[in-house]
């Protein structure tokens, strides 16, 4: 793959390094830093003309400075001549502002697709996007992964028996029937209301989890609030042990002292994000699930021209 070159931005670096270690070949030599009034400046090493570039990086807390790193790195490899360009956005940021739910409110996800296109690139390789539909927002090719084989991998390495899979509201529920398929469980489903954008208040529960294990799938945890309450409940209706997972570990605010305060028995996210020190601290049998291997190979079939619809797990 002499015509291949991926780079890193500065959001997940250790992720990177992963994927290209997957790949057998090291990261793109580039210099990116900050000035002191905030501005970034990006300077490549590495000869891209005519090559297939990839440029790694989540739009994570800070997400506006991640942001426009991406779109700096972008509008670069378009004017020193790259073939292909790809933004690899493991979380993709604003995805939850994906339509007008009240009047005199932006579409941001919509504005970030735009804004990433005209940048130059030609196309989007991410994961687990908040809502499915925002591959619309784009008018090139996106490619949206599921974490479901590696978070279905550690789960069956637990080794806990017949489990039942809670949804914590009822817009997650194809996605925990999805793993109650996989995983041979059953499905209960948490009936929710929402006060806030940080509070949420949760009602009942439809299914039975007395003395069963519990597994609640997400496809990020920002502010714990929902996952949090929805512990409560199931421990409230007897289940024996709680497992979260979530494809983003965003733990924003409160997160982790609401974690805490629920008594989640093991929380796994992937390396998407990474995880603060203060979250190894505080929360306890914390396992972090790499996607290296899952981006690596769709990095690699892109580039090679094959499909890539094995991997969506959809």
């Amino acid at each position: 793959m002499k015509d291949l070159v991926v780079f890193s931005g500065c959001s997940n670096p250790r992720l990177a390094e992963r994927v290209v270690n997957y790949l057998g070949m090291t990261l793109g030599r580039a210099q990116l830093e900050y000035f002191p009034d905030g501005e970034v400046s990006l300077k490549l090493f590495e000869d891209v003309r005519g090559r297939d570039a990839f440029v790694i990086q989540s739009t994570s807390a800070p997400c506006n400075d991640h942001l426009m790193e991406l779109l700096i790195y972008i509008d670069c490899l378009r004017r020193a001549s790259a073939k292909r360009i790809t933004a690899v956005i493991p979380y993709f940021g604003y995805a939850r502002q994906d339509r007008k739910d009240e009047g005199r409110v932006p579409i941001t996800a919509k504005l970030v697709a735009n804004l990433m296109t005209v940048a130059g690139a030609d196309r989007v390789l991410t994961l687990d996007l908040h809502a499915a539909q925002i591959q619309g927002f784009f008018d090139i090719p996106v490619d949206n992964l599921s974490a479901e084989p590696v978070i279905t991998a550690f789960v069956e390495s637990l080794d806990l028996g017949p489990v039942t899979l809670v949804s914590p509201d009822i817009g997650n529920a194809k996605v925990a029937r999805r793993y109650a398929e996989r995983l041979g469980g059953e499905l209960a489903i948490i009936d929710k209301r929402r006060v806030s954008g940080s509070e949420t208040i949760s009602f009942t529960m439809i299914g039975d989890v007395r003395d069963k294990p519990v597994l609640m799938v997400d496809d990020m945890i920002a502010t714990a609030g929902t996952v949090a309450q929805a512990i409560e409940l199931v421990r409230a209706r007897g289940a024996t042990r709680v497992i979260v997972a979530a494809s983003h570990g965003v733990l924003c605010g409160p997160a982790i002292d609401r974690l805490s305060a629920a008594g989640v028995d093991h929380l796994a996210v992937t390396d998407t994000i990474p995880l603060s020190d203060e979250a190894r601290q505080q929360l306890r049998n914390v396992s972090v699930l790499t996607v290296s291997e899952l981006l690596g190979e769709a990095i690699r079939r892109i580039h090679c021209n094959e499909s890539v619809s094995s991997l969506f797990m959809k």
